[in-house]
């Protein structure tokens, strides 16, 4: 059997549901609603290669360069320093400096592509991992074209041997994914939950997919802790449904279920 090379995902416990870490070329999205935790999981895989002596990409879209900065630095990783050692580029899809040479004109697949391949032989080597945070930007004017948006990425990036986290949002109001264009190309699909449970938010990370790993099939709680970053506290036994449903409803099903027994 071949032996598959795995990239840390800069959590070990996640690392552990994954058999391992992501496989090292893989196209992974993190899809999930606003504040489950999505952008901290991607500074911790950005930070993983760092400290392993990788060199890597960060584009942002929805938040400036200076905003992912100060909250890696909340968690301890000094994306300053590796800037300012050129082992990291964030390319700003949101502020568009104009002197600012790494920062997007336009939010558009041609503009993105340029961008990281021009990041990519600007560090050189070995730049593996590369974060599109979040590629829902790239079809907000054209919900329609994800899927094809998401396909030429992929073709075109993994030429450039890349192990991608890309982020995409979901509608608060749906639960579901805008344009769901991502998760039908992508190698690994792990998605992030939210729900309100006895007055305290809660978070869920669950992995839905990942090719070539045997992973947990399990959901799991996690926390974000200041200077830590994200935290899995381990399997949940109820389905996260049970914390979603009003208790009137959870009461009907439950009475429903028990006169349905013989």
């Amino acid at each position: 059997m071949v032996e598959i090379k795995r990239l840390s995902t800069g959590i070990r416990e996640l690392d552990k549901i994954l058999c391992g870490g992501i496989p090292e070329g893989f196209f992974v999205t993190l899809t999930g609603e606003p504040g489950t935790g999505k952008t901290i999981a991607c500074l911790h895989f950005i930070w993983a290669g760092l400290t392993n002596l990788e060199k890597c990409i960060y584009v942002t879209t929805e938040e400036s360069r200076e905003s992912i900065i100060r909250q890696a630095a909340q968690f301890g990783m000094n994306f300053r320093k590796a800037l300012d050692n050129n082992r990291l580029i964030i390319i700003d899809a949101l502020m568009k400096e104009r002197n600012d040479y790494w920062s997007l004109r336009e939010v558009t697949l041609e503009e993105l592509l340029r961008k990281v391949i021009e990041a990519k032989k600007e560090l050189g080597s070995p730049c593996k991992r590369l974060v599109i945070d979040s590629l829902s930007a790239f079809w907000l004017k054209a919900p329609s074209l994800a899927r094809q948006i998401s396909y030429d990425l992929k073709r075109i990036l993994n030429k450039w041997r890349f192990t991608i986290y890309a982020t995409s949002q979901y509608a608060i109001t749906t639960g579901s994914a805008f344009g769901w264009g991502a998760e039908h190309i992508a190698d690994g699909i792990i998605r992030f939950k939210r729900s309100i449970r006895r007055g305290r938010l809660r978070r869920y990370i669950l992995v839905e997919k990942m090719r070539q790993t045997p992973h947990d099939l399990r959901v799991y709680e996690i926390d974000i802790v200041d200077k830590i970053g994200l935290v899995v506290l381990g399997p949940i036994e109820e389905r996260i449904e049970d914390h979603v449903l009003p208790k009137r409803v959870m009461e009907k099903i439950r009475r429903v279920t028990e006169e349905s027994r013989p």
